[in-house]
């Protein structure tokens, strides 16, 4: 696909499946992922260095509102953008009535109509691996960016998941049930998953949800993403790798291999 048809696929594909989404992606919303959430944006918000009050931030690709969530219960005036007008709308439902939470429909390509300098936070969540010019977005983050306001990047796979060490396998091995009977029995009786298995037969890189950046030879290169941050006049606050956890591990094994090896990685910059 070209751009603009990769960016209209993820449009329909979000659409589809804003109602739902919560409930298909237990490797986010599940206690131990959000606690860290928390804990990481709690970090970004405290290295803001603007003279603002309250603060304003922009959750780009907002989705269901996961940083959005957090974000207002901050007291941040927070603009979720995304391409999904089904997102879009879910968010005005279940924030509209703080006061601290509008939306903005956005293009997948560039932050046209956001301006120079407006935002003390921008913050995005496993969005990057969606976005077809993902560096160009970065940079665009970049400008709408007040001088001490901070960046927050989270939830990108780093280079040790596609190395897959040996202590990396060995805990997946460990962590995943050897039968998941739920997880075949949804499969199973998943009728719309058989047309993406069609789909994914015809083309080995499709992806259900749009995912384009996720494959060996074409992921999120973090060393360029640092390097372009640098070049737009921020410093490195904090780089952080981390284990995610997936509601489907064993906990006790998640616990004894999070500090061992990593698979996710953020990253929080401040504009000088």
């Amino acid at each position: 696909m070209c751009d603009e048809e990769q960016v209209k696929f993820n449009k329909e594909v979000n659409d589809g499946i804003s109602d739902k989404y919560d409930c298909q992606h237990n490797e986010i919303f599940n206690p131990i992922e959000q606690q860290r959430l928390v804990r990481a944006l709690s970090t970004a918000i405290k290295a803001v260095k603007t003279d603002s009050k309250p603060l304003s931030a922009l959750d780009y690709g907002s989705g269901s509102g996961n940083l959005t969530r957090h974000l207002i219960e901050a007291g941040i005036n927070t603009v979720s953008a995304d391409v999904s007008d089904g997102f879009l709308n879910l968010i005005e439902r279940n924030f509209s009535h703080t006061g601290l939470s509008k939306t903005q429909k956005i293009n997948g390509k560039d932050l046209t109509g956001m301006e120079t300098g407006q935002f003390d936070l921008v913050a995005t969540y496993s969005v990057l691996h969606h976005v077809p010019d993902y560096m160009h977005i970065v940079k665009e983050m970049c400008r709408v960016l007040k001088t001490g306001g901070v960046l927050y990047i989270d939830h990108e796979v780093n280079e040790s998941y596609y190395q897959r060490s040996q202590e990396y396998l060995e805990f997946l091995k460990k962590a995943r049930p050897i039968i998941n009977l739920k997880r075949y029995l949804r499969l199973l009786f998943d009728v719309k998953g058989y047309k993406h298995i069609v789909r994914r037969l015809i083309n080995p890189r499709y992806k259900r949800e749009g995912d384009i950046h996720v494959w060996p030879d074409d992921h999120i290169e973090w060393d360029k993403i640092e390097q372009l941050v640098i070049e737009e006049g921020l410093e490195i606050v904090l780089k952080e790798d981390y284990l995610l956890y997936k509601s489907g591990y064993d906990v006790d094994v998640y616990n004894e291999y999070k500090d061992k090896c990593a698979d996710e990685r953020l990253l929080i910059a401040r504009k000088q």
